[in-house]
């Protein structure tokens, strides 16, 4: 069956770093889009990043440009969300989604709290 499972969320101080993983089974993860959403208490989930199937295009949430970076590797089926100077709205939930045409996977989310 399909599967997404997220890691690497924790919590982390203002200015710091994070990397979370999505690791992808059960479906043609080369032939799918994915990306990174997030979904802070009392906010609707929200896009974060994107990259295409085979990794040449990416797309990010103005909030995260120059901080965040989205990556993916084919072989291994997996996403990656480098997080660097992580702010204290940066706190969520991140889920990995997959998506290809009127396919849509999600995972189960990881929480990334930001605090001193």
């Amino acid at each position: 069956q399909v599967q997404l499972v997220e890691s690497g969320g924790g919590l982390v101080q203002p200015g710091g770093s994070l990397r979370l993983s999505c690791e992808a089974s059960g479906f043609t993860f080369s032939n799918y889009a994915m990306s990174w959403y997030r979904q802070a208490p009392g906010k609707e989930r929200e896009l974060v990043a994107r990259i295409s199937s085979g990794g040449g295009s990416t797309n990010y949430a103005d909030s995260v440009k120059g901080r965040f970076t989205i990556s993916r590797d084919n072989v291994k089926n997996i996403v990656y969300l480098q997080m660097n100077s992580l702010k204290p709205e940066d706190t969520a939930v991140y889920y990995c989604n997959a998506r290809r045409v009127i396919l849509d996977y999600w995972g189960q989310g990881t929480q990334v709290t930001v605090s001193s």
